[in-house]
């Protein structure tokens, strides 16, 4: 894991790749959860049955459940050990290029994007990718945003 400590040396960082996370296998006990907790239970995600004829043959993640878990797999790749408080500020933009199959694996790749220097701290911007073990494209491409305060 990448310890990020020292805010002079942010700047430094963009557009280098931090790492990526370990793999994490979504199954339909985890689908099944989020749906319960959001209220989403659209078939393609929770009716095992009637996905199986569906369009992907099987169930599929929800594409915000896929987004749900950047925090826990960005844990994985890298650590904002800088002074002050961080806050999550937002996403800039966020797309779904590929669903995740029920029993497929998704790992995070992530790039450090811009780092603005803000009166009060610092903004950074990383992109994150949720990549699909052995497809092609992506499951979701984000670029958070955290704000860096004080320190």
């Amino acid at each position: 894991m990448r310890v990020l400590d020292d805010l002079d040396e942010l700047a430094g960082l963009t557009g280098e790749e931090l790492g990526t996370s370990d793999w994490l296998e979504i199954d339909q006990d985890r689908v099944d959860r989020f749906a319960d907790a959001t209220g989403d239970h659209q078939w393609i995600h929770v009716d095992v049955e009637r996905a199986a004829s569906g369009p992907f043959g099987g169930t599929i993640a929800h594409g915000y459940l896929t987004l749900s878990l950047v925090p826990l797999l960005g844990s994985q790749v890298f650590s904002l050990e800088t002074p002050g408080a961080k806050l999550n500020y937002g996403v800039n933009k966020v797309r779904f290029p590929a669903p995740v199959p029920v029993g497929s694996r998704i790992r995070d790749r992530v790039v450090m994007g811009e780092v603005t220097d803000l009166p009060t701290g610092k903004q950074l911007t990383l992109r994150h990718t949720i990549e699909i073990d052995g497809q092609d494209k992506p499951a979701c491409v984000a670029e958070t945003v955290v704000l860096l305060i004080g320190g």
